[in-house]
């Protein structure tokens, strides 16, 4: 299987065919000094596992430590008070329609939430091809290619409700392969209580900007 693994700010890996759990954030919800720190956490930490571990082990180690480097950057999107644009219903009324939107050709939909400041996805792109290249050099998977478009399509019609100007998504995504059954399970049910957790509601179906495939619901509720 070909796999598409590069750098940017944070680390993608894009196999084809796969289920991932995305999250992307507006500009300016948290403050450079914060993501420095995360930053320069994650580097400490996988030297000492580089040093200490080996083969499969080091590859372990290394996929929980992304998952804890993500438990803090998540928690951090959740304290922050800083660009939550999307509390702007009218705002998060046009990304909640255009993640339906792209739905089935840019990916299959399984689940999201609308947070203030921040979006989870869970999408399969099982059987979704990538992208022929718009110019020479230019190269899009299909998830990054479903990214730009969620992101184009939302960033300039929200940015005319809510005024102001400058960017309005932050240009990365955090997106997260799902290895297998029990991890697929656990993120539904950590998208889906996002929004409890952060008091906003006490079920997660009572936030309207909150989603569930019908099929998927009995397995995980």
């Amino acid at each position: 299987m070909e796999t598409d693994f590069f750098y940017r700010r944070l680390p993608h890996w894009h196999p084809p065919n796969a289920t991932y759990f995305v999250t992307f954030r507006l500009e300016g919800s948290l403050p450079k000094e914060a993501l420095e720190a995360l930053r320069r956490e994650r580097e400490i930490e996988e030297q000492r596992l580089i040093q200490t571990f080996q083969g499969s082990a080091l590859k372990e180690q290394k996929y929980a430590l992304a998952k804890r480097i993500f438990a803090h950057y998540d928690e951090l999107l959740a304290h922050s008070q800083q660009a939550c644009w999307l509390k702007e219903p009218k705002a998060a009324e046009i990304v909640k329609r255009e993640i339906h939107n792209l739905h089935p050709n840019a990916y299959h939909l399984i689940a999201y939430c609308i947070m203030p400041n921040h979006v989870h996805v869970l999408i399969d792109l099982q059987n979704i091809p990538d992208p022929a290249p718009i110019k020479p050099g230019q190269r899009y998977t299909a998830l990054s290619h479903a990214m730009k478009l969620l992101k184009g399509r939302t960033g300039h019609a929200c940015r005319k409700v809510i005024g102001g100007s400058g960017p309005f998504w932050q240009p990365e995504s955090y997106d997260h392969v799902v290895r297998d059954q029990r991890e697929f399970e656990n993120i539904v049910q950590y998208i889906l209580d996002n929004p409890v957790k952060a008091g906003l509601v006490k079920e997660w179906h009572e936030w309207p900007y909150s989603f569930l495939q019908e099929e998927y619901r009995d397995a995980n509720l």
